[in-house]
């Protein structure tokens, strides 16, 4: 058999009603299309139709099953028909009258090797001997078609049935089915959509941004390698580094006279004090010629737009070297695909992800030329005076320690007595000359410099305190010499020292430290403008595709809000509890219709067989019972009968649907298994080979199901990746993104509601481990392994064969097929509970793709001679009521005649 792919999905057909409807090849390939459009999957290659149909039926639709056999298909066409109910009392034109049961015929058609046949006689739904449901309970037939509508049991039945004789076997099943409450689920949705799309804060301010250490190497080397650029960005012999180099050499010449000015030959002679004020004033000029350069590099460094290739080449002409990008953009969308996936992975809110790509976008864009020009007055001739410490030399503040050298030689100065006391004024004299000379030496203009007066205080403090001293002890004439010495030593440091902080302080008024601060700062904005210039294009478009991607993250969080916007409050009366909005099953017909068997074709009222055996849930109003309303039971839009196949579709790929055939559930069926009457009080309508366990959520409920919603966002944004990779990330790409994101996003609250919880969705992270029933559900997987693992005997299942029908079944009970599967997201724990039990494994046991079921099929195959193979023969004449009432509405379609003989060699 051809394995299965993602594709893979089941068409459901019921020829019981409405088969004159597909009459031709066109309509069945119009009723394929209709399933598979509305559940978003592509013409199949390898189709797969579950048809359901009664024995007597086989014969009626011959022509049907032509067309499905003949479907044409780039691969093999398989098919599995479910037939119910008994076949006819005798046969037709034949001697002996055969009791009912008695006797299956089938035309050749189906006599393929890709065709088998399950024949459930009776589908046994009692669960005490005073029920009495049909043999075609529709409440048993949803959950028993929804079980062989998932791919891999259909194909595992199929191969199972080519393995016995005729290929038609009687099936016997055991189900237990694990879910959730309705109301739980749809709460933990909610809780998953509004975890999964973050608060919206209403700003679009980053909060967080992504560490360079966690960008991924191609974003990382936009962002950060432009920043090692910088080096070398002014060519040596361009006009930028000439007026660089210019202005700089005049700022070292002032450097060095102003060395030469601190000393004390700069105290007393005028001529250092102008060399520096002529390299200073050079050095303005110089700076002045460089700033003009900057400037015009600024204008000519791109608009209002980011920088062109011309901008880059106006940039060359002044001697600026821009490096070239290399292959630093050549695969921004694969950098920005691995961000995504691994800030979504790290568990981050659709919106907090979209801020993260708000500030990428910020961080790697460049900035053109003309937005750095209002840098420029911070460099200015103004702001180099202000920068300035003042227009005329200012004093310094006096240290702590010239202060004290003042003090202590005026104190050493002062150690004299009458009549020598007036040598204490020494060092006083000295302090103050030298602050007459230096004001006048750094005098500007007309106006002399102040001197701080705090070190000539100190000074005759100290030499009124020495006086003091001397005259209290008297000290000979040799200590007060030898004191004045001392303390004019120590005078020549203090003012040393005083020169050197004026010489500066006056140095740096005059522009010294402001000319160099300038020549920098326009250096290094004209390093910046070479950065940003770097890789220009290949960093816009990673920007302007980061800034896409936080647009479309942001729309992916507002489609997930309305996803999680409660549901509007039903009419009193309405049904069923189907949370799809879109599909609009009530007003649907019922999926189970069929014409009564009196009723003439076509007439107005179809049958409705399963409103008969359907329940209502809702309410019943001014105390009426059921069976007063009035017969408003819908009917076939197109005057044929609805059949299984009529719009149903809503995800085949993935496991069983909720209503009967996955459907849209119609009125006569609940939107989904939680809605079924045995959910609530009503156990005593569930098969009784089907057992339920209803959980209440587990711990890990809401974080699997909004991590289920982010690989869901990945996955529909697959196809933008690559439009950036392209060059073709515009919004044409984002609306269509956009677009597929709420169809993945709806696709995905389907296939919750359909599926359960513990069915992965269509798309599931490769390397996630789904968490276990009792984390999801709630619920202990032992059961499931229980049932599983059980041994193979008739007392583990319910055979749906009516007491006539078990007559033809096969006694040898080695020649049984027995299917064990259960949901492969609980593989790991139910063979660990084998392991742990010390049961052996169970070898084929099979492990489904999705579903909520688990548990045992048998199929038992039929005593040699009760199938007989024919080949029936058409005539032109008409029927009024289709063949033993099985086919109604086939109005005026040609009468199938079976002619044949039962012999030997007919029976395969």
């Amino acid at each position: 058999m051809t394995p299965l792919d993602d594709t893979t999905a089941v068409v459901r057909l019921d020829l019981r009603s409405g088969a004159a409807a597909l009459a031709t090849a066109q309509a069945v390939r119009d009723r394929v299309a209709e399933q598979l459009g509305r559940a978003g999957l592509p013409e199949p290659d390898y189709p797969l139709f579950l048809v359901t149909d009664t024995p007597a039926g086989l014969t009626d639709h011959q022509l049907q099953y032509e067309l499905l056999s003949g479907y044409r298909a780039v691969g093999e066409t398989r098919i599995l028909v479910l037939l119910v109910g008994s076949s006819p009392g005798s046969y037709a034109g034949g001697d002996e009258a055969y009791l009912p049961d008695r006797r299956l015929v089938r035309p050749t058609t189906l006599r393929a090797s890709s065709t088998g046949l399950v024949w459930a006689g009776d589908l046994r739904s009692a669960r005490t001997a005073l029920d009495r449901p049909e043999p075609d309970d529709p409440a048993a037939l949803a959950v028993l078609v929804d079980l062989l509508s998932v791919p891999d049991v259909f194909v595992r039945v199929l191969e199972d049935l080519r393995k016995l004789p005729d290929s038609v076997a009687a099936p016997g099943v055991r189900l237990l089915e694990q879910d959730l409450p309705a109301e739980v689920r749809d709460r933990a949705w909610r809780d998953a959509l509004t975890r999964f799309a973050g608060e919206d804060s209403g700003s679009g301010d980053p909060v967080d941004i992504t560490p360079d250490a966690r960008l991924p190497e191609p974003l990382r080397a936009l962002v950060s390698g432009r920043d090692a650029r910088g080096q070398g960005h002014r060519r040596p012999d361009g006009p930028v580094n000439l007026a660089h180099r210019a202005c700089a050499e005049s700022l070292d010449r002032a450097d060095e006279d102003l060395v030469t000015l601190r000393a004390f030959p700069g105290l007393l002679h005028p001529a250092r004090r102008e060399a520096l004020e002529a390299d200073l004033q050079q050095a303005r000029e110089d700076l002045d010629g460089f700033r003009t350069l900057v400037e015009r590099a600024l204008q000519g460094g791109g608009g209002a737009a980011a920088p062109t290739a011309e901008a880059t080449a106006r940039l060359g002409a002044l001697g600026l070297r821009v490096p070239s990008a290399d292959s630093a953009g050549e695969r921004v969308g694969e950098g920005l695909r691995e961000l995504a996936g691994t800030l979504l992975g790290d568990g981050l809110a659709l919106r907090s992800v979209a801020q993260h790509f708000t500030a990428l976008a910020g961080r790697v864009e460049p900035v053109p030329g003309t937005a750095l020009l209002h840098r420029l007055a911070d460099h200015s001739e103004e702001s180099v005076n202000r920068g300035s410490a003042t227009e005329y030399a200012a004093p310094p503040r006096t240290s702590g320690g010239v202060l004290l050298m003042a003090g202590a030689a005026g104190l050493l100065g002062g150690l004299w007595q009458w009549p020598a006391v007036a040598a204490a004024l020494v060092v006083p004299v000295v302090f103050v000359l030298v602050a007459l000379v230096g004001a006048g030496r750094l005098r500007s203009g007309r106006r002399t410099a102040r001197w701080t007066a705090g070190p000539r205080v100190a000074a005759v403090a100290g030499a009124v305190a020495g006086a003091a001293a001397a005259y209290a002890v008297e000290p000979p004439l040799w200590l007060g010499g030898a004191g004045l010495l001392v303390g004019l030593g120590l005078t020549a440091e203090a003012v040393r020292r005083l020169w050197r902080d004026a010489a500066d302080s006056w140095a740096a008024g005059r522009g010294t430290t402001a000319l160099r601060t300038a020549l920098d700062g326009l250096d290094a904005l004209l390093a910046e403008l070479v950065r940003e210039h770097w890789a220009a294009e290949e960093r816009l478009y990673c920007a302007d595709a980061a800034r896409s991607v936080a647009g479309m993250l942001r729309a992916t969080a507002a489609a997930a809000d309305a996803q999680a916007a409660p549901e509007p409050v039903a009419p009193a009366g309405a049904g069923g509890s189907d949370p799809y909005g879109d599909d609009d099953w009530l007003s649907a017909p019922s999926a189970l219709e069929t014409l009564d068997s009196g009723a003439a074709d076509g007439g107005a009222d179809d049958g409705d067989w399963a409103a008969a055996y359907a329940w209502d849930n809702s309410p019943l109003q001014n105390g009426e019972r059921a069976d007063d309303r009035p017969d408003d039971r819908p009917t076939d839009r197109d005057g044929a009968g609805a059949g299984y196949g009529d719009g149903y579709g809503d995800g085949y790929a993935y496991g069983e649907g909720s209503g009967p055939y996955g459907a849209p559930a119609p009125a006569a069926y609940p939107a989904g298994p939680d809605d079924a009457p045995w959910a609530d009080g009503g156990s005593d309508r569930a098969p009784r080979w089907l057992d339920r366990e209803i959980g209440e959520g587990g711990p890990d409920l809401v974080a699997t199901l909004a991590g289920d919603l982010r690989n869901t966002a990945m996955a529909a944004m697959a196809p933008y990746w690559g439009a950036v990779e392209r060059g073709q990330a515009g919004a044409l790409a984002v609306s269509r993104t956009e677009e597929r994101v709420r169809e993945l996003l709806s696709a995905a609250r389907h296939h919750l509601w359909r599926y359960g919880v513990l069915a992965p969705p269509p798309y599931p992270a490769d390397h996630r481990a789904r968490t276990t029933a009792a984390g999801l559900l709630g619920t202990d997987s032992l059961r499931v392994a229980e049932l599983v693992g059980r041994e193979a005997d008739r007392g583990a299942v319910v055979q749906l064969s009516s007491p006539e029908q078990g007559a033809l079944l096969s006694r040898d009970p080695e020649a049984a097929r027995w299917i064990r599967f259960a949901p492969a997201t609980l593989q790991g724990e139910v063979e660990a509970a084998w392991r742990k039990s010390g049961s052996p494994p169970v070898e084929d046991a099979l492990w489904t793709s999705s579903g909520r079921y688990a548990g045992l099929i048998r199929l038992t195959p039929l005593r040699m001679g009760v199938v007989d193979t024919v080949l029936p023969r058409q005539s032109t004449g008409t029927s009024g009521t289709g063949g033993s009432g099985t086919g109604g509405g086939d109005t005026g379609r040609a009468e199938t005649t079976v002619h044949a003989e039962f012999r030997e060699d007919d029976r395969w």
